[in-house]
């Protein structure tokens, strides 16, 4: 945390240049903002120490606030070509490029009409705001929302010897495979996706490889500290949704408790 009244400077980038830009920071310290327009440019960026992949920021910027994150610079990835873009594959199935925001996947046309257990679990997510501004990719790769981890209470996950969860309030902690850390990830399209037998484009300095939904987010017994399967500069370039899991009955019922 800076020391009150300090100001920090945020630096904002792109392919032409850099430019400052003053902002008063109460939490968080100063940090670069590129735009790169390649993926090229983007992993190369990611490649540095402390550079953290940027999509609606919804997650990310308060993670950086409650300083569970932490980011010499913000890589904004919505410039890449194609990176929004939602198209039909050679096999029948849909692309959906990791920077489409998640009002865009659920007011798709295709997304309703042929998977429309995605466009419902789109719908479902958070607020109006945090769906125009939040991407499916920076939704899946989000950190997880318990309290203890995200209000700074000594956990498994920053360096504490036991889960609070397990023994104290653990009103939306996992009731099934948890331990020895009891987080859950809430991202409702991750769920649909699961579902689906949805892939996910991954890319990074050793090159694409793909993913299945089902094998991306890592169990605590695997590693607490971890929860994805992405390695250090990584990140989602697509969701890609086979042919076969399209049309038939499909419905997204999200029940929780409130208060």
């Amino acid at each position: 945390m800076l020391p009150a009244g300090k100001r920090a400077a945020l630096e904002i980038s792109d392919h032409q240049g850099y430019a400052q830009a003053p902002f008063l920071a109460n939490a968080v310290p100063p940090f670069a903002y590129s735009r790169p327009d390649s993926l090229r440019d983007a992993l190369d960026r990611l490649a540095r120490t402390g550079a953290r992949p940027l999509g609606g920021g919804t997650d990310l910027l308060v993670a950086l606030e409650e300083e569970l994150e932490h980011a010499t610079e913000l890589v904004d990835l919505r410039r890449i070509p194609h990176a929004r873009d939602i198209t039909r594959t050679d096999g029948g199935g849909l692309r959906i490029g990791a920077a489409a925001r998640l009002v865009d996947v659920a007011n798709h046309a295709e997304v309703r009409a042929n998977w429309p257990v995605l466009a419902q679990a789109c719908e479902a997510v958070g607020t109006t705001a945090l769906r125009h501004m939040g991407t499916l990719g920076g939704n899946l790769g989000q950190r997880p929302r318990c309290w203890y981890l995200r209000g700074g209470i000594p956990c498994l996950k920053n360096g504490g010897t036991d889960c609070p969860a397990e023994h104290g309030e653990n009103r939306y902690h996992a009731i099934l495979g948890g331990g020895p850390c009891f987080v859950v990830h809430p991202s409702d399209p991750a769920v649909a996706l699961t579902a689906l037998g949805a892939e996910l484009e991954i890319a990074g300095a050793k090159g694409p490889r793909r993913v299945q939904v089902e094998g991306f987010f890592t169990l605590p017994r695997d590693g607490v500290t971890r929860e994805t399967v992405l390695a250090a500069g990584e990140i989602i370039t697509a969701v890609e949704l086979p042919a076969a899991s399209a049309g038939g009955w499909q419905r997204y019922e999200k029940i929780m408790q409130r208060g």
